[in-house]
């Protein structure tokens, strides 16, 4: 069989994300039988059809091949010329799920890459099987084309495949995918002579193989056809036109094989080192320092740390490895470089034998502190003019500096899944926790101001249960309180009651272990939430009243306040009327000392509820006009609206159907008042 080349300069692309609009697609070389096999699989009776039923799954066509051989390149040739056909106007959903270290993808984060390209948010905290099920919910009316590159074995794909025959799925791997039904593997070896041969000649012009086609023949055959090493050696012979192919054929014969490699992965490791020890020393090592680049993807940041060069002379070295075949790029601006995969353990590999364990976790260390540094001014950009955080962004060297708001977000966007690698990394790697505890809070407050809570709540997840394990590896009792009220406020917020009061209560532990009165103030209250929240309503009234007393200690009075209400409002569920009629009381009083008029409004509509509910329908009355009049006061439109209708009600059931009346009249009037209010403002702001 053969294999496809392709160009190299196509773009680098995260993991899960789509090719970029209106990018050119590579060329591609070879490859017809195979494509020829490929698109006849896609019509070959499966055993449903065969035994009468429609299928029930999605089709899988498997290209397998090893490393180099360009089985995603052909994957990627497949889809283009399926969507070209219309048969799937909903387009491709592509995830990689092997990662650049050659650990496999887990399912939960490769079931949420592809949700993202689906414009679905999967609920943070959220596991593989009820993310896997999401995408298969969501592709269960689509008909979609799903490229899953590098899978390792059927357990990865298996919970993936849509529960539709319309959609398509097109996997690669290094082998058959045992376990997965009807799935007949294309297994690709190197390129023929005639490809392989094209190939060189677009890289270093035809006349050079014109000369001596015979040796460019034989060159191909020492690279084994594979197209990664054809690429490297044509950009080797590109970047030296004084050189010969015959030359760099006897060059590479002499290379002597790594003995740790198979036989078929030895073409590949040679043409690698060839181009790797032809590099000026400078080059050579911050090539190998990209072995260190989180998710294989770097920019001229992330390579200027590494080395400790200037921003601009990483980025001209960077250029020239694509040129080399030795990177992929996006060739945007602010272009992000990509390692090949097939690349990766080389560099890992010769980085450890070339380069001193010191000097490796030196450059891991600038490197996250850069990454800290931007991120840093990636949020102070978004803040408002005159703060402290702009004047301190102001004396940052200009190569740090966003030009505004928007480009720094733009920045974050892109670089967003190798900064969540960057601090998954650093935290594994668990010698650089004081820098590791600094990228992910740098990275945190990032998401939150450019993308908000809401948006960003499955990283942040993430990055809390990150902070939690520092925490948890150096006995940081303060750090481990605050990421499990963190993990524990998502969990409650995505319905996961009883795993969020099973983390409060250990918050709560964590605080008492480090005497931080916030931390078990907080962790108190919020197992109070989490008991009302089951229908507990006797434990959440106890855990409320220890936070309170704990408030009432400090003499923190808006704390005082919310907790009255809060303990009002479970002995109201509770059915313990003349309870929660005190704590109503008492947080009306509260705000009222506090000088929140809104707030003691709401408390006093509370406190005219539980009368109402208690059968004192006449104290009912009273209260409820009480909190009218601290709603006009307040300026609250909709409150005193909403307090107008419970008098009108209250009313009819004293028999009084004049003065309620009255009553929802003004109601309404102060509801269209408040309507028309909204457009005004609406159309100024619009304006």
């Amino acid at each position: 069989m053969t294999d496809q080349a392709v160009d190299t300069s196509g773009p680098a692309k995260a993991a899960g994300t789509e090719e970029p609009s209106g990018a050119v697609p590579p060329q591609f070389f070879g490859r017809e039988r195979e494509l020829k096999a490929l698109r006849a699989d896609i019509e070959r009776a499966g055993l449903d059809t065969l035994a009468g039923r429609k299928a029930a799954r999605a089709r899988v066509l498997l290209i397998a091949g090893r490393p180099g051989s360009g089985r995603t390149a052909l994957a990627g040739e497949l889809t283009r010329l399926l969507l070209s056909t219309g048969d799937h106007p909903d387009g491709l959903l592509r995830a990689r799920l092997t990662d650049p270290g050659g650990t496999p993808v887990p399912t939960e984060r490769t079931a949420r890459r592809l949700l993202d390209q689906l414009g679905v948010t999967g609920p943070p905290g959220a596991d593989g099987d009820e993310l896997s099920e999401m995408v298969r919910e969501a592709l269960a009316g689509r008909r979609a084309l799903l490229l899953l590159d590098d899978a390792v074995d059927a357990e990865q794909v298996d919970p993936l495949l849509p529960d539709n025959p319309d959609c398509l799925v097109v996997a690669t791997s290094g082998g058959p995918l045992t376990g997965i039904p009807g799935v007949r593997p294309c297994t690709i070896g190197g390129l023929d002579a005639g490809s392989a041969v094209r190939l060189l000649a677009r890289i270093i012009g035809q006349v050079r193989i014109t000369v001596d086609p015979r040796t460019a023949e034989t060159l191909a055959e020492e690279c084994a056809g594979l197209p990664a090493a054809l690429v490297m050696v044509g950009g080797w012979l590109a970047a030296n036109p004084m050189a010969s192919v015959a030359d760099v054929t006897k060059q590479l014969r002499e290379l002597p094989d790594d003995t740790e490699q198979s036989t078929g992965a030895r073409p590949l490791a040679r043409a690698f080192r060839l181009v790797h020890d032809s590099l000026p020393p400078t080059a050579a090592r911050i090539l190998r320092l990209l072995a260190l680049a989180p998710a294989g993807l770097a920019d001229a940041h992330t390579a200027s740390a590494l080395a400790g060069c200037s921003v601009s002379a990483a980025r001209t070295t960077l250029d020239d490895f694509v040129a080399l075949g030795l990177l992929r790029t996006d060739g945007a601006d602010q272009p992000q470089y990509e390692v090949p995969g097939c690349l990766a353990p080389l560099l890992r590999a010769l980085l450890e034998d070339r380069d001193r364990p010191t000097e490796i976790q030196l450059a891991r260390a600038r490197m996250l502190e850069r990454t800290v540094r931007l991120l840093q001014s990636c949020r102070a950009v978004a803040e408002p003019e005159g703060s402290p955080a702009r004047r301190k962004l102001a004396g940052l060297p200009r190569s740090l500096r966003f030009p505004n708001p928007d480009a720094a977000a733009e920045w974050l966007r892109i670089r967003r899944p190798a900064l969540l690698a960057s601090a998954g990394l650093a935290v594994e790697d668990g010698e650089l926790d004081t820098l590791a505890r600094r990228l992910v809070a740098a990275l945190v407050r990032a998401l939150a101001v450019h993308q908000g809570t809401e948006a960003a709540a499955p990283e942040l997840y993430g990055l809390h249960g990150l902070v939690l394990a520092v925490a948890e590896r150096r006995d940081l009792p303060r750090e481990r309180a605050a990421a499990l009220l963190n993990l524990a406020d998502l969990d409650a917020r995505t319905g996961r009651t009883q795993e969020a009061l099973t983390r409060y209560r250990a918050a709560l532990d964590a605080g008492r272990a480090a005497k931080d009165p916030y931390a078990t103030g907080r962790a108190m209250e919020s197992v109070g939430g989490a008991y009302a929240e089951l229908g507990d309503f006797q434990r959440a009234s106890d855990w409320y009243g220890r936070a309170l007393a704990q408030r009432l200690t400090q003499g923190e009075r808006a704390d005082e306040a919310r907790l009255y209400g809060r303990l009002g409002a479970v002995h109201t569920y509770a059915g313990r009327y003349g309870e929660a009629l005190r704590n109503w009381r008492a947080a009306a009083a509260g705000y009222r000392r506090l000088g929140d008029v809104p707030a003691q409004a709401r408390a006093l509509s509370e406190a005219a509820r539980v009368q109402e509910y208690a059968g004192r329908p006449q104290e009912s009355l009273h209260t409820c006009q009480e909190a009218v009049e601290w709603a006009r006061r307040a300026g609250d439109v909709r409150l005193q609206a909403a307090l107008e209708l419970r008098l009108a009600d209250t009313l009819d059931r004293l028999g009084d159907s004049t003065a309620a009346r009255l009553h929802r009249g003004l109601a309404d009037r102060l509801l269209d008042k408040e309507g028309a209010a909204y457009e005004i403002r609406s159309a100024v702001s619009e304006n």
